[in-house]
Order: structure tokens, then C-alpha cells, then sequence
């Protein structure tokens, strides 16, 4: 029997609990969360993720800022959006919202974000310390897909997992922390990518499946086994004579062939997608309370 991991109600669970806290820090005077986020540019796709973020803090009471910059900000221009932050004492958190235009260098922008704010989880310092297992804020999708499995008790203890996709954003960071000793986690991990030969014989054998390739329906039934616990990340849209809006949104997994062989699948839409805005909440929560770098 397949189990559908509902990433969409597990997410307004979060949203829930995180009202009730933020009420509570109201009620004893305290300051509320507020993130902020700037967006450059009007990618549509990014445009839909701000949207969805600003209406995550509103249910979760949080206070958000949106900063717009036109496509053609300079880097110099944005350095300082972000060192405006980095000294904005009422902001707990910010993010970045990538892709970036090519004029500029994206490295440059995270490194500059202040660790103690950079809530995204993608700064140097951060990531170092998630990788040694030290206090530190997690990227929201692999948090998201953490707290996707607890709260789902899915023992992840001495499972197989193979990760395919290598980006610092998902794939390199989930297979640390699923590797790592702790829970969700002590997993044996293969981290497989575009290089990885014979990828049907790593993937045939995982107990746990995580997929973030951008690849549409990329995952068969032919490539997993019996059982095998889907982790879809991915999503695109493609064109449907199905849906009247002439399109639809897709995983990385052909849903309709591997959700019979497996014992839990995350949808596309409603999987990922709403964990990893509830994990940027919960990281924001982390640093108004201070909880990490104190």
C-alpha cells in the first residue's frame, strides 16, 4: 500500500504551531519574527515562490518585507540592499531569491549575507557547520524533506538512501545530513549525478530515493524496487491538453508509474514545495530567538 506524504498539510501544521508560539512571544511583550526577502527582476516562477513565502508568514503571524530591484540593479547596488539588511536590527532573517541575473555573481551575494540572517541556510559558515554536525541553519528544502520524514515516522536508520542530483541547494546537503548520526538520519547515502554510470543499479537498490535533477519524470518504474520511499523535489511545468490552463506541474518521478511500487511518495505539486517554505519559517523563528549563533 503506497502512503502519500502530504507536504502540503504537514507544512500548515507547522504554520499552526508557529502562530501559537508567535502568540505567545506577543503576549509576553516579545518581538515578532519578520523576514525579509528581496527579489530581482519578475521571473514568474520566482514571483510564485515570494508570493507563496509572504502568505506563509501571514498565517504563521510572522511580519514580512519584500524588496523589489528592476533586472538591471548592478551587483554593487544589491551589496548594499543586502549590508542594509545584514544592519536592519528589526529583520531576523532575509533571503535572496535565486536565480540571480547572469551580471551577477551569486557566490558574492551569499557570501555577503550575514550568517546570523541567512535564514536560505547557503553561507559558507553555515554550511560548514552543518557539516559538522554543529549548530547551524539547515537549507529550507533538505530541513523541509528532515521534517517531511519525522513527522511521518519513517526510520531512517540503516536505510539505503541514494540521492540523485549534486546542488549545494538540495542534493550535496541532504546527503550529509542524512548520513550524519542523528535523527532522520545514520542512512548509508550514494550520491549519484550527471556523471554517475549504470544509475539504474544505485537506484534499484535504494530503500530511500531522493530526486532533484530538474528533470521531468525523469525516475521509471523499472529504475526502483519494491517499497522504496520517493523524495520528489523536482517540479516543472509542461504542456497538457488535459488541464485548461494548457499546462501542468510535474516531479522529477513519473508519479503514475513508480507511486504503485512504492511505500510513501510525495505528490508534485504538494510534497516539497510546502515543507521548504515552513522550513525558512522555522529557521526564521531559530533567529529571532537567537537559537543558533546566540
Amino acid at each position: 500500500m503506497t502512503t502519500i506524504l502530504n507536504g502540503k498539510l504537514i507544512s500548515q501544521q507547522i504554520q499552526d504551531e508557529l502562530f501559537i508560539e508567535v502568540n505567545k512571544i506577543k503576549a509576553a511583550g516579545g518581538k515578532v519574527p519578520h523576514l525579509a526577502a528581496i527579489l530581482v527582476g519578475d521571473d514568474g516562477a520566482s514571483e510564485t515562490y515570494i508570493a507563496a513565502k509572504i502568505k506563509a508568514c501571514e498565517k504563521a503571524g510572522f511580519k514580512s518585507t519584500l524588496i523589489r530591484l528592476p533586472i538591471t540593479v548592478n551587483e554593487k547596488e544589491l551589496l548594499i540592499k543586502i549590508e542594509d539588511l545584514n544592519n536592519d536590527e528589526d529583520v531576523d532573517g532575509y533571503i535572496v531569491q535565486l536565480p540571480l541575473p547572469r551580471h551577477i555573481r551569486e557566490h558574492k551575494i551569499i557570501e555577503t549575507i550575514s550568517p546570523k540572517k541567512d535564514v536560505d541556510g547557503f553561507h559558507p559558515q553555515n554550511v560548514g557547520r552543518m557539516a559538522l554536525n554543529l549548530p547551524s541553519y539547515i537549507p529550507a528544502t533538505p530541513f523541509g524533506i528532515l521534517q517531511l520524514l519525522e513527522r511521518n515516522n519513517i526510520n531512517t536508520t540503516g536505510k539505503h538512501c541514494v540521492v540523485l542530483g549534486r546542488s549545494h541547494i538540495v542534493g550535496a546537503p541532504i546527503s550529509i545530513l542524512l548520513s550524519r548520526n542523528g535523527v532522520p538520519g545514520n542512512c548509508t547515502v550514494t550520491l549519484c549525478h550527471s556523471r554517475t554510470e549504470n544509475l539504474i543499479e544505485h537506484t534499484r537498490k535504494a530503500d530511500i530515493l531522493i530526486v532533484a535533477l530538474g528533470k521531468p519524470e525523469f525516475v521509471t518504474a523499472e529504475m526502483v524496487k519494491e517499497g522504496v520511499i520517493i523524495i520528489d523535489v523536482g517540479i516543472t511545468r509542461i504542456a497538457s491538453d488535459k488541464t485548461k490552463s494548457g499546462f501542468k506541474l510535474v516531479g522529477d518521478v513519473n508519479y503514475e508509474a513508480v507511486a504503485p511500487k512504492s511505500s510513501f511518495i510525495t505528490p508534485v505539486p504538494g510534497g516539497i514545495g510546502p515543507m521548504t517554505i515552513a522550513s525558512l519559517l522555522v529557521n526564521t523563528l531559530k533567529a529571532s530567538k537567537k537559537e543558533i549563533y546566540g
